[in-house]
């Protein structure tokens, strides 16, 4: 039998999802097993649900969570090997009948941040999640500790993996579409009208902030920090957040535009016109700050997190090593220190390097 694929769940974006897309492309033989699909990604391609999705579960991942440990065990099939993408519990998943040389491969985004590390979600912060908590992390170490291999997204993430499981784990950096993103010099020739339109309308200087507009990337960081140093900011993504970000903007010193989910062309078109890109997050890795570098930003980093790992200081951007928005703004007061660079000078991080790394792992 051939491989199988895990992964969480499967939604329309996200960047554990371009790993499985990744994945896909890797094993073009492998079923895909999932909680539940959402996305219909992989058209002609086995993608098998959980039973979870066959309940209103599926429309709550925090509601999901406390079942989800349980759902990945004891799974129909008999394949050679596992590759899974793990968040949250998918390295928990097991089967019926294994093969004698079965082998389980888990490549970790994280160690479910809400378990672990929760100073860094605020699910973990929940009276339910305070009491769940200590069973749930018993049962993620002692099953993260069956036999299987594991790589990580980056070393902050492997030292994690270390720290909480106590086992060890190869660094392999995700993919990022580095190529497409150099292939086009001036992304302003790919927008469509009222694109065009939007961007002429933008100041000639500009702090931008791009990502989930979700608590934890702190893009009102951005706002405050472009404010504290006088200069416009532009606000983009989507996600809960809006509403707060837009009163933020509304009320800040200087302009502040925010703009709802950008296509790739708007997003790769503000990466290049951009001051500079701000990524304030204690990220796990961060595709983001590496797409605006490839796309020729200056780029602004935390340097706690995956962020740092990839980036030249002085030469790729800054990093600021106080976790403060004050600290942020600092460093857009200086980035006219670091020269503005040519597109395609990144690191390589392509989603071509990606699939040799791993197919080489899994090879071996």
């Amino acid at each position: 039998m051939p491989g199988v694929l895990v992964h969480e769940w499967i939604e329309r974006d996200g960047g554990s999802e371009k790993v499985l897309d990744e994945f896909v492309r890797c094993f073009p033989d492998a079923d895909v097993l999932c909680l539940w699909d959402n996305a219909d990604r992989y058209p002609g391609r086995t993608v098998v649900e959980s039973a979870l999705a066959r309940t209103p579960l599926r429309r709550s991942k925090a509601l999901a969570l406390p079942a989800m440990p349980f759902v990945w065990r004891g799974r129909p099939g008999d394949y050679d090997f596992a590759l899974v993408s793990s968040h949250c519990f998918a390295h928990h998943v097991s089967f019926r009948t294994p093969p004698a040389e079965f082998r389980k491969y888990v490549y970790v985004h994280t160690p479910a941040r809400y378990l672990w590390t929760p100073e860094l979600d605020e699910r973990g912060t929940s009276p339910a999640a305070r009491l769940a908590s200590p069973v749930l992390r018993g049962i993620d170490r002692r099953r993260a500790r069956e036999g299987a291999r594991f790589a990580a997204n980056s070393d902050f993430v492997r030292r994690r993996i270390e720290k909480a499981w106590d086992v060890d784990a190869r660094v392999v950096f995700p993919p990022v579409d580095t190529r497409r993103i150099t292939a086009v010099a001036d992304w302003r020739t790919e927008l469509d009208d009222e694109e065009s339109a939007l961007v002429a309308s933008l100041p000639d200087s500009f702090v931008l902030g791009a990502s989930r507009f979700v608590p934890y990337k702190r893009l009102d960081w951005v706002i405050r920090a472009a404010e504290r140093a006088g200069l416009p900011a532009v606000i983009a993504g989507s996600g809960p957040e809006e509403a707060r970000l837009r009163e933020l903007a509304e009320s800040a010193r200087v302009s502040v535009r925010v703009l709802r989910r950008p296509s790739d062309a708007l997003l790769y078109t503000l990466y290049q016109r951009a001051l500079v890109y701000v990524f304030p997050a204690i990220e796990d890795f961060g595709i983001m700050p590496v797409e605006a570098r490839a796309a020729g930003a200056r780029v602004i980093v935390n340097s706690l997190g995956g962020a740092s790992e990839w980036l030249t200081e002085g030469v790729d951007g800054l990093c600021f090593r106080e976790d403060r928005w004050e600290a942020v703004a600092d460093c857009i007061l200086e980035i006219d220190r670091v020269p503005r660079p040519s597109a395609g000078s990144t690191a390589d991080l392509s989603s071509e390097r990606f699939r040799a790394e791993i197919v080489a792992w899994v090879g071996n």
